[in-house]
């Protein structure tokens, strides 16, 4: 047996330090390396992109008539058109989409504004795009040439429809049977305005069976063949449904309220140059496509007021007061802007309408 000296004490605890500190540092740095690679991993671009799951369908489109073009989509996602509906008026739309990369958007209006066409500028986004496999994308510009790209690996029902001006895309479907769905509603809508054209593309959609997982959100926007450098002209139609039970029925509501306002403010216009006639049609238009608005049948009867036509106006003006009368508390408020230009005895004898 051998001895157990001072200097076997000693040996034994510097063995058994260094080992357990050896083991220590081994285990930290096989820690750090890991949070290392996390922190590595997480900075890295995915090829999903920054919106991962925006499976849906979609209609790019444009209007030979008018030259206007237009972008169409639902899905079973919150808020889909801020990630997959772009355009541009006088350069192009597009729609990307399946596991979105959203830089499509602005990278594809840009390469168009250079002057490449919808299928070159799709061909450069997708050869450098590392997870093009997993995209879906239609473009259409300003001369109306369509393009549109499905990657292998988008999940099934997947597919496209290249069309005479337009293209229709969707994955993630029911069945088979919705991107052709959509063009043959787009196509047989001809003679209407792309709006509602695009909108009856959504419907055929859905009601062959659309997203397997259900609606959530859809968005429409149509924009000018050619720009006039005033956005709130060239943008013709900008609407959006972000979470809805029926957002494709949501939206054609909205298309269908955004007509009649559009009448209405033809109606102004008329009026301030001087066509009665004219603007009271506009007028009688919008009120006809709503006739229980309030705010169509107030701002009618002001502008029948306005130019002496108040007998016209008196029964207007009695049935939204009865309805509501914070109407008749705003009335009050516009002469004194100069909205209402009637003489006083005038003016009291709407006012005191029940």
């Amino acid at each position: 047996m051998k001895p157990f000296t001072r200097f076997n004490v000693q040996t034994l605890s510097q063995e058994h330090f260094y080992t357990n500190f050896f083991l220590v540092m081994k285990f930290t740095l096989t820690l750090v390396a890991a949070c290392l690679s996390l922190c590595l991993f997480a900075q890295k671009p995915s090829i999903y992109g920054e919106q991962p799951l925006a499976h849906t369908f979609s209609i790019v489109a444009y209007d030979p008539t008018t030259g206007d073009m237009g972008v169409a989509v639902q899905s079973h996602w919150f808020s889909v058109g801020t990630v997959v509906a772009w355009g541009e008026a006088g350069v192009g739309v597009i729609a990307t989409q399946s596991f979105v990369n959203p830089e499509f958007g602005p990278k594809g209006l840009s390469l168009m504004k250079q002057g490449m066409s919808a299928k070159e500028t799709l061909e450069k986004l997708i050869a450098e795009d590392k997870g093009s496999a997993f995209r879906q994308l239609g473009i259409v510009d300003a001369k109306g040439n369509a393009a549109t790209f499905s990657g292998e690996h988008c999940i099934e029902a997947a597919g496209h429809w290249l069309g005479d001006n337009y293209a229709t895309q969707a994955n993630m479907m029911k069945n088979d049977q919705v991107w052709s769905a959509m063009a043959v509603a787009f196509e047989a809508s001809k003679g209407q305005p792309l709006a509602e054209r695009l909108v009856a593309a959504l419907e055929a959609a859905q009601e062959v069976g659309g997203d397997i997982r259900g609606q959530q959100s859809a968005a429409l926007l149509v924009v000018s063949g050619q720009a006039t450098g005033k956005p709130w002209i060239d943008r013709k139609v900008d609407l959006r449904v972000d979470d809805h039970e029926a957002p494709i029925t949501e939206i054609k509501r909205l298309l269908k309220v955004h007509r009649a306002y559009e009448y209405m403010n033809r109606g102004d216009v008329q009026m301030e140059e001087g066509k009665i006639q004219e603007a009271l049609q506009s007028y009688g238009a919008a009120s006809k496509m709503f006739p229980e608005n309030l705010e169509m049948k107030f701002w009618t009867a002001v502008n029948l007021a306005n130019i002496g036509r108040t007998e016209e106006a008196m029964p207007m003006f009695q049935v939204i007061f009865k309805k509501d009368k914070d109407w008749k508390e705003l009335l009050k408020r516009l002469p004194k802007s100069g909205l209402l230009k009637v003489p006083e005895s005038t003016f009291e004898k709407i006012i005191r309408l029940e």
